[in-house]
């Protein structure tokens, strides 16, 4: 009987996340019953929420139980079917996880064309991250021609399409990165107006000098040092969406920051519009991004990075480095061969 591979979370991280929290099992592969379809996962997204779904902390998901297949949202093809909306060969993007093959009844997979794009964009820039960058700025930022929009994390998968559309907006746009050769990529060849390294120890009088008439919208993923750079400089009637802390995504207990009265001070007198939101809050704009992001992307007004990891084996310590900024792009595993 074909055997399968799966990663399952063997215990939950205190800190970061660490190889034994991890555990790799083979499995059989299972055979659809009536109405289901048999999935082979081609590509595996990773991304900095699943560090919150280790945890079992009040969130908005459901934590992934001890021995639980880890969440993920994945490319996969239809190997088996007897549901008649699926026919085998079908790729449709899926949730089957950190495991090469699994069951589905259908129920919430959707079918991707690969005459559109590279089916890994499903899961990256006409995907979730894509998405969450549309909605968080459009809906919450709301860029207005020649205001000053900032992002972290500029070269991820979410911050690279943010300044984009920043950009094809009209809006100046002010990446923050991780390194050299990620700015330089963040300003030569996706766009940005700049783009500076979080690591410079004088990163806050940088930012100044980048953004001499203020900050109209910080789409804030981040969190940490690079929000106290940002914090001063944020105008009146500023806009704030929140999609993501991954600076503290390992930290052990919760500390007031030291600045927090002089931030609520700034809401108040500055009028700040701070918005934490989840992407599935703006499922209702799905054929929006959609028709938009694609035009784009067809355009060339709309460049991406994968940062590809070969093999299940290797997803643990990929998403490890993930958390650390190790990846260049949208982080992907690539589970198995992909025919389209």
């Amino acid at each position: 009987m074909p055997q399968g591979k799966r990663v399952v979370l063997a215990s939950r991280p205190v800190g970061e996340p660490k190889p034994t929290d991890f555990r790799i099992e083979e499995y059989a592969v299972p055979t659809p019953g009536a109405g289901e379809v048999l999935l082979r996962t081609i590509w595996l997204s990773l991304d900095p929420y699943m560090r919150g779904r280790m945890s079992d902390g009040p969130s908005y998901a459901q934590p992934v139980p001890i021995n639980g297949v880890m969440e993920a949202g994945t490319v996969s093809e239809v190997a088996a079917s007897n549901n008649p909306a699926f026919a085998k060969g079908d790729i449709v993007l899926s949730r089957a996880g950190w495991q090469t093959h699994a069951i589905s009844s259908g129920q919430g997979l959707a079918k991707i064309d690969p005459k559109i794009a590279p089916i890994s964009t499903a899961v990256g820039v006409l995907g979730m991250p894509g998405m969450t960058a549309y909605t968080g700025l459009l809906d919450i930022g709301k860029p207005q021609a020649g205001e000053t929009v900032v992002v972290a994390a500029a070269s991820g998968a979410v911050g690279s399409a943010v300044g984009q559309i920043a950009r094809i907006k009209g809006a100046r746009a002010v990446g923050i990165a991780g390194g050299k050769d990620k700015c330089d990529y963040v300003k030569g060849e996706l766009g940005f107006d700049e783009c500076l390294d979080h690591r410079d120890p004088n990163l806050a009088a940088k930012l100044k000098e980048a953004c001499p008439k203020g900050i109209d919208v910080y789409f804030e993923n981040v969190g940490g040092a690079v929000f106290e750079a940002v914090f001063p400089l944020l105008n009146a009637f500023a806009r704030v969406p929140v999609c993501g802390l991954i600076a503290h995504y390992n930290d052990t207990q919760a500390v007031a920051p030291k600045w927090a009265p002089s931030l609520m001070r700034a809401v108040l007198t500055k009028r700040l519009t701070i918005r934490g939101f989840i992407v599935s809050d703006f499922a209702a704009r799905h054929g929006d991004f959609l028709r938009d992001m694609s035009q784009w992307f067809r355009e060339g007004k709309l460049k991406h990075k994968e940062f590809v990891t070969e093999g299940l084996d290797n997803a643990p310590t990929a998403f490890m480095g993930l958390l650390k900024g190790a990846n260049f792009g949208k982080q992907l595993v690539r589970v198995g061969p992909d025919r389209a």
